[in-house]
């Protein structure tokens, strides 16, 4: 038996992508899976793929940046399984672009997505786990905050401030809660839909050797799959060209 099998998973920015590979995956394992994203049509489509392949599957549109969308994450992997095991923390956005160009609608985005959501979902999940007195928060950060570029700052910056929440949260959860932060290096996904021309064309070099969205999945699993007492802290995962 797979140490995911049974598992409640709730999974942020499942609508593509990593989260979309990461609920795929784990459901083929037998987790039961819990799915939110802004997309509805893209949940909806992923949860009937899901139960089509047998697996089992809920969702709800979730905005990371309103507190009460994870509160109703959580809520329903609880309504529906009874539960919550894993709160996948995925959703986020990556607005590159210069300093100089003075993009602060970006900047407060990424913070509002990339960091306050993580929050929320702290806030949301951490009461749960401390009744049920079990839960694993697996936080998706980047290869960004590890080596800082230029045109990432703000980028890295949040990514940073996850990394540093989660590890004080890991010395916080005592031994019944895991925290684990999974750092993908370039990973071919819609990344650059939204990002400047100078931007778009850095990331697009970046691209030709990026990683599927599924070498991440697989890295999630890994650490969603230990045994109690076992807390894997720290996972990085890039393309073996990426400097």
């Amino acid at each position: 038996m797979s140490g995911i099998e049974g598992k409640i998973v709730a999974v942020t920015g499942a609508g593509s992508g990593i989260g979309e590979a990461t609920a795929l995956l784990l459901a083929e394992r037998g987790a039961k899976v819990v799915l939110g994203a802004r997309r509805t049509e893209r949940l909806e489509a992923l949860a009937a793929r899901i139960e089509k392949a047998g697996g089992r599957a809920a969702w709800i549109r979730t905005d990371v940046t309103r507190r009460t969308d994870l509160v109703g994450l959580v809520d329903l992997a609880r309504e529906r399984y009874g539960r919550l095991d894993v709160l996948v923390g995925n959703a986020g956005v990556g607005l590159i672009s210069p300093l100089d160009e003075l993009r602060v609608d970006d900047w407060e985005e990424m913070i509002d997505v990339n960091l306050k959501g993580v929050l929320y979902g702290i806030a949301a999940a951490l009461p749960v786990f401390r009744e049920q007195g079990s839960g694993h928060f697996v936080n998706i950060v980047s290869t960004a905050g590890l080596r800082v570029v230029p045109l990432q700052s703000v980028y890295a910056g949040t990514k940073n401030a996850v990394r540093t929440i989660s590890e004080g949260l890991r010395q916080e959860a005592g031994d019944s809660l895991r925290v684990t932060v999974v750092s993908p290096g370039a990973v071919r996904t819609d990344f650059t839909e939204r990002m400047g021309p100078e931007a778009r064309e850095r990331i697009a070099r970046m691209m030709e050797t990026a990683l599927s969205p599924v070498a991440v999945a697989r890295a999630i699993a890994f650490a969603i799959e230990q045994p109690d007492g076992v807390d894997v802290g720290d996972i990085v995962v890039r393309p073996t060209a990426q400097a």
